[in-house]
């Protein structure tokens, strides 16, 4: 079935969620899972300087973070006996669904699992939904997994 399966993970309990739903199917399906952190600039807009750059200090706590980030879940991988590896794009420009997108049709990937907030009204307009865009962009199927938390109407 799917044999090489991609999943952007955060750190969130979201993306834990769909860490969790890929490991399931990786290991019923004997396959491998590689997991992506994504270094977004929106995420980190308190260390933007007013000259367009990022200090060189921050880079490295973006960095090491996101690594930590892929080092927890290559652990959860590891103790779930499912083949993994990691990839940190930090690339700074990059959006989170376009380097998704193209880190499964480089890496060959089968699927693509991620997890949503669900986010409704006026928390999806700011924040945007990277789920979505995943979605429109992926050119392989993608399983979402909510996070299980009901979702207020919008208002």
């Amino acid at each position: 079935m799917y044999q090489r399966i991609l999943v952007p993970v955060d750190g969130s309990e979201t993306a834990n969620k769909a860490l969790v739903a890929a490991l399931q199917l990786a290991r019923e399906s004997g396959g491998r899972v590689r997991l992506i952190h994504v270094l977004e600039e929106l995420a980190y807009l308190t260390g933007y300087e007013q000259y367009g750059a990022y200090s060189g200090e921050l880079i490295t706590a973006m960095r090491d973070t996101g690594a930590k980030i892929l080092d927890d879940a290559l652990a959860v991988a590891q103790s779930a006996g499912v083949p993994a590896d990691s990839l940190l794009c930090d690339k700074l420009g990059d959006r989170l669904a376009e380097a998704v997108a193209d880190a499964a049709k480089q890496w060959k990937a089968d699927l693509v699992v991620v997890g949503t907030h669900g986010r409704r009204g006026i928390g999806r307009v700011l924040l945007g939904s990277g789920a979505e865009q995943i979605l429109r962009l992926a050119q392989v199927p993608v399983l979402v997994i909510r996070s299980g938390e009901s979702a207020s109407p919008a208002a």
